[in-house]
C-alpha cells in the first residue's frame, strides 16, 4: 500500500457569492465569449449544410451528365431504326423495335424537336439545305434529313433540316 491511498481528499465547494471581491467573475467577458461561441457554432452549421447542399447537387449533376452521355450513345441506334423504318414501313419488326425505343426514350425524358412545319429556330435546328418551295413561308422547315432531340431542357443534338425560302 501507498501512503497516499489512505488520504482523504478534502474539497470545498465555493459559490460565486463567496468569492473574494478582487476575483470576480467578469460576466460581460462570459457573456461575449459565449455570443462568439454561438456565433461560430452557427457559422459552422451553415457551412456543414451548404456542403451538404453543394454535394447533393453535384452528385445529381454527375447523374444528369452519365445518362446524357448514354442517351448520346444511344442516338445513332435510334437514327438507324428510323432509317430502316423509312425503308420499310410496313416490317412488323422494324415498327416494334421503333416504339420500345420511343417508349425507352420517353421514360428516360428524352424528347424529339419537332421540326417539319415550324420555322427555324438556330437553338434547335441546324439548317443544311434552302429550296425553293411555293407551298410553305419563308423559313419554315420542309424536310428533315436527321431528327433532333432533347434531355429534359437540354439539347442533346439539333435537328438537320431543309429550310424553305
Amino acid at each position: 500500500m501507498h501512503k497516499d491511498e489512505n488520504k482523504e481528499v478534502e474539497i470545498e465547494s465555493v459559490s460565486i457569492n463567496d468569492a473574494p471581491a478582487n476575483e470576480n467573475i467578469d460576466v460581460a467577458k462570459l457573456q461575449d465569449d459565449l455570443a462568439q461561441m454561438n456565433d461560430k457554432y452557427l457559422r459552422l452549421a451553415a457551412e456543414l449544410e451548404n456542403t451538404r447542399r453543394r454535394a447533393a447537387l453535384d452528385a445529381e449533376s454527375r447523374a444528369r451528365n452519365r445518362a446524357m452521355g448514354v442517351a448520346e450513345k444511344i442516338l445513332p441506334v435510334m437514327d438507324a431504326v428510323d432509317a430502316a423504318l423509312k425503308h420499310s414501313p410496313d416490317d412488323a419488326g422494324i415498327q416494334s423495335m421503333a416504339r420500345a425505343l420511343e417508349s425507352a426514350f420517353a421514360q428516360i425524358g428524352i424528347t424529339k424537336i419537332e421540326s417539319i412545319g415550324e420555322k427555324l429556330n438556330p437553338m434547335f435546328h441546324n439548317a443544311i439545305q434552302v429550296v425553293e418551295s411555293p407551298d410553305a413561308e419563308t423559313n419554315a422547315i420542309v424536310d428533315e434529313m436527321q431528327t433532333g432531340y432533347m434531355f429534359g431542357d437540354t439539347i442533346l443534338r439539333t435537328a438537320m433540316v431543309v429550310v424553305a425560302k
